[in-house]
């Protein structure tokens, strides 16, 4: 870290080391963080719960993990905390531990909101560090932040399906490993971070920030729209990183092995496009690449339903690319609206993002179980033209002041 901690901290300059080892964090708190829905089948058969029982363990979970995450948000704006990632990853390191050696099903839930609770005090006190780090470039930040929680979240069911499920409940407490290395890279970034606290409150210098000018009803209602692009992005991409599969099985008759490289191939698509989207948002405006990302997709998310299979794949490659793009310019966009309450935003936004996809999952489900798979697909295709909203958004970038 003496390679970064000098004694004038040049904030204009990006800061890649910090950004790729927040980025890490990411990718394991995300990791173990879908761990939970992937046991499942396990703690069902274990304990024989029924069905009711484990949408409560949905719901602590996602109360814990999503709805949480805004109030920690505001918390740490006023008070932010080096120290808090690293205690964030400890709570999910003991909830880990605890879901392992659980035995009753009081205990399941415990250790399920250890682990969302220390999701909640991760998203936004870390997003907070991958903006300080920025440099300016605050969308591929963002993006190189983000892209550590995509993979997370695709590797950790592998994980549990390689792992866990031939061997048993109590190897859960293998991926208390993650925690720990989590633990020990965010004390580290954590020394980071409390030096540029601390720069900022003492050394005299100016942060170049958005001058937005508009009213506070005019920022909600930005803030709203906004709301509803993530809305639309994550209903979409919930049909079909959980049902893309059963669509391909269905309409083409393919293997599930087949359909599960198919559907790597999509996520790996969605990896590529969070990387360039926030690229692309510092150098073309954010706005724009909103509009691209979530509308622009609707063309080929409108034909998805009715090709062949290699065009279906080719299509679902070019979704995963265009669409992926959305959520890093949509947070700096809504931090740019609120510049001094980033914590919130964070929280705001990764809240409502997993609280969407998990809400998401479960009526499409619902829907394919009343009417079918294809059906699904064709209804979600009309998603993205919601995207025609952002051109309510006002224009905001490029208007600066000092600070």
């Amino acid at each position: 870290m003496d390679n970064i901690q000098t004694k004038t901290i040049d904030t204009n300059k990006i800061v890649y080391p910090i950004l790729f080892m927040i980025s890490f964090s990411h990718f394991l708190n995300d990791l173990i963080q879908s761990t939970i829905p992937s046991l499942y089948p396990i703690l069902k058969g274990e304990f024989s719960l029924s069905f009711s029982q484990i949408g409560i363990i949905t719901l602590v979970f996602q109360l814990t993990a999503s709805i949480l995450q805004p109030f920690v948000g505001i918390y740490t704006d006023k008070k932010p905390n080096p120290r808090s990632l690293a205690i964030g990853m400890g709570l999910s390191m003991a909830g880990l531990l605890l879901l392992a050696s659980a035995h009753q099903y009081y205990v399941i839930l415990i250790s399920v909101a250890l682990i969302g609770m220390g999701s909640s005090i991760f998203h936004p006190e870390a997003s907070r560090v991958a903006q300080l780090a920025s440099g300016g470039q605050k969308g591929l930040a963002q993006s190189i932040f983000q892209v550590g929680g995509n993979s997370g979240s695709a590797i950790g069911p592998l994980l549990v399906a390689l792992i866990i499920l031939p061997l048993g409940q109590g190897y859960v407490g293998l991926f208390a490993i993650a925690a720990f290395i989590g633990i020990i890279l965010l004390w580290r970034i954590g020394n980071w971070y409390a030096e540029r606290l601390a720069f900022k409150k003492t050394a005299k210098h100016k942060d170049l920030v958005v001058n937005i000018q508009l009213s506070r009803k005019k920022v909600i209602f930005s803030v709203s729209i906004l709301l509803a692009l993530v809305f639309s992005k994550y209903i979409y991409l919930a049909s079909m990183t959980n049902y893309f599969t059963f669509f391909l099985i269905d309409k083409f008759h393919i293997s599930v092995k087949d359909s599960q490289l198919y559907l790597f191939m999509f996520l790996a698509a969605v990896a590529v496009g969070t990387i360039l989207g926030g690229k692309l948002g510092d150098k073309y405006g954010r706005k724009k690449i909103i509009w691209i990302s979530i509308l622009g997709a609707a063309p080929f998310t409108l034909c998805l339903p009715y090709l062949s299979l290699v065009w279906t794949i080719a299509f679902a490659v070019i979704i995963g690319l265009i669409i992926a793009s959305a959520f890093s310019a949509i947070l700096v966009y809504a931090t740019d609206l609120m510049p001094d309450k980033i914590g919130l935003v964070a929280g705001l936004f990764f809240g409502f993002m997993f609280g969407m996809g998990g809400i998401g999952s479960a009526v499409l489900g619902a829907v394919a179980d009343d009417t079918s798979i294809e059906y699904v697909f064709k209804i979600c295709a009309f998603l993205p033209l919601m995207g025609i909203i952002t051109a309510l958004l006002p224009n905001i970038q490029g208007t600066k002041k000092s600070k």
